[in-house]
């Protein structure tokens, strides 16, 4: 049974420090919708703890953070509001089942968001994104009867490469395997990439890439090999 030691505090005390540091950063670049709605859970590494940390809102830029940790193994509240944060022990299911998987975060951007009205999945189609994944499309989570967390597992066992899935009717939940920081700045790209792909529905559609564009981002991010081929890698 997991119980509340330094170690733990320790990473809360940076992961706080990474939240605030991703939550301006959001706000500031637009990426989040006015109501900022985003929160950040944290695997703390070596131990069976997460941490859930909140954007308290535009109009309490200074309030101290005070995050919610939670034991992996059973779910109890080691520190923190049970109910604060967007809920973050709604997706210890996701950390359990993937060790790799360091954050995830819930967040409302305003095209991510857009998109999601539509009901549609969200195809790759900004380079910035499909460099760092060979998902090709963001999915779209519809029926609220089933669990998130059980829909974003599903997709997983799909397909382990797709970063983020679309809430219909709300917003997004994005996951990464770097850090709390690595996530917000994937997030910053993922809005980014919907924005365009949402004005180029007025101008016909966003098409799909060139020759050579999947081979040339793979091989910058490190998915391909310098000597790889996508034809080799599909194999």
């Amino acid at each position: 049974m997991t119980t509340l030691n330094s170690t733990i505090t320790d990473f809360a005390a940076t992961a706080i420090r990474d939240a605030g540091i991703a939550f301006r950063g959001l706000a500031a670049t637009g990426t989040i919708a006015p109501s900022g709605t985003v929160n950040f859970v944290e695997r703390v590494p070596g131990e069976e703890a997460v941490v859930s940390i909140g954007y308290p809102g535009p109009f309490a830029p200074d309030v101290e953070l005070k995050p919610t940790i939670y034991a992996l193994d059973g779910g109890e509240v080691l520190q923190g509001p049970p109910n604060a944060n967007l809920g973050g022990g709604r997706y210890l299911s996701i950390f359990q089942a993937h060790a790799d998987i360091t954050t995830v975060s819930h967040v409302h951007t305003v095209y991510l968001g857009a998109w999601s009205q539509s009901h549609r999945a969200l195809p790759i189609r900004y380079v910035p994104v499909q460099r760092w994944t060979r998902a090709r499309e963001l999915p779209i989570y519809i029926d609220r009867r089933q669990g998130e967390a059980n829909f974003i597992l599903e997709v997983l066992n799909r397909d382990p490469e797709v970063p983020a899935i679309l809430e219909a009717n709300g917003g997004s939940t994005a996951w990464g395997r770097k850090g709390l920081l690595a996530l917000a700045n994937y997030i910053v790209l993922l809005e980014e990439g919907a924005r365009f792909q949402a004005i180029a529905e007025s101008l016909g559609g966003s098409k799909d890439y060139g020759p050579g564009v999947l081979e040339q981002q793979w091989k910058m991010s490190g998915l391909l090999k310098p000597d790889e081929t996508l034809a080799v890698a599909a194999e």
